[in-house]
């Protein structure tokens, strides 16, 4: 587990617990005592009010006001709570809709402006719709973690991407296009790009795409992309 990980686990143990130990913290994360001595010390810096007791009954203990004033989000981070709430109710398998869209406009609103401007513009690339049932998904693989934040730069900054994408019969092939917007017909989510070596749109099962890298130097424009009629844009769905 990475630093960041590590740090982000012992922050939610901390949240779920009115009091943990560090031997505890330890254990949860598998680190060593000083190890988490070290993390609590830097979540501190970063302006989390973390106290410590000594003594019998004693431990590490975390104010809860600290987390809504300090905790920042990235982009990307808020982008993956948005298309996930929205798939879910598109779907119609989302339960307390009203708590998570109040929760969401609550962390929105802690964003900085610059970031809120990158947020909408990741978002007017998201279309969402209906699978055809003849879409054979037996085989669907999970989706690599590196995807969302490689698209949030490739997108925003309109540079090509490139990838190795695996097809239905499992030839690997490398792919160098022009990304122009990302498709979600639940359960399976694609990326909608231009391919400049087939001057055509491809649109690419993000669960077969690894490695994928966005292309210093490289710049496109927009193009308009022909979607079905019962495909809509994310931002066009009721809340």
């Amino acid at each position: 587990m990475n630093v960041r990980l590590r740090q982000d686990a012992i922050l939610r143990i901390l949240r779920r617990n009115a009091t943990s130990t560090v031997a505890d913290l330890a254990e949860e994360v598998g680190a060593s005592r000083r190890t988490v001595l070290r993390d609590i010390s830097a979540l501190r810096e970063e302006g989390f009010m973390i106290h410590s007791e000594a003594g019998r009954g004693g431990g590490v203990q975390l104010d809860p006001q600290s987390v809504q004033t300090t905790t920042q989000l990235s982009v990307v981070e808020v982008f993956a709570l948005l298309i996930s709430v929205a798939s879910m109710r598109f779907a119609g398998t989302l339960p307390f809709s009203a708590l998570a869209d109040s929760g969401l406009a609550k962390i929105e609103k802690t964003l900085p402006g610059d970031k809120v401007r990158d947020l909408r513009r990741f978002l007017d690339c998201l279309y969402i719709g209906q699978l055809s049932p003849l879409v054979d998904i037996s085989n669907m693989e999970t989706m690599e973690p590196e995807l969302l934040p490689a698209f949030e730069t490739a997108f925003l900054e309109q540079l090509n991407l490139s990838f190795e994408y695996r097809d239905a019969k499992g030839v690997v092939t490398s792919r160098i296009v022009e990304p122009q917007a990302m498709l979600i017909l639940p359960p399976l989510w694609y990326l909608v790009a231009w391919d400049p070596s087939r001057n055509d749109f491809r649109h690419f099962r993000m669960d077969r795409i690894s490695k994928p890298e966005y292309l210093e130097g490289t710049s496109f424009q927009r193009r308009y992309v022909p979607f079905k009629d019962e495909v809509s844009p994310i931002r066009d769905l009721p809340r």
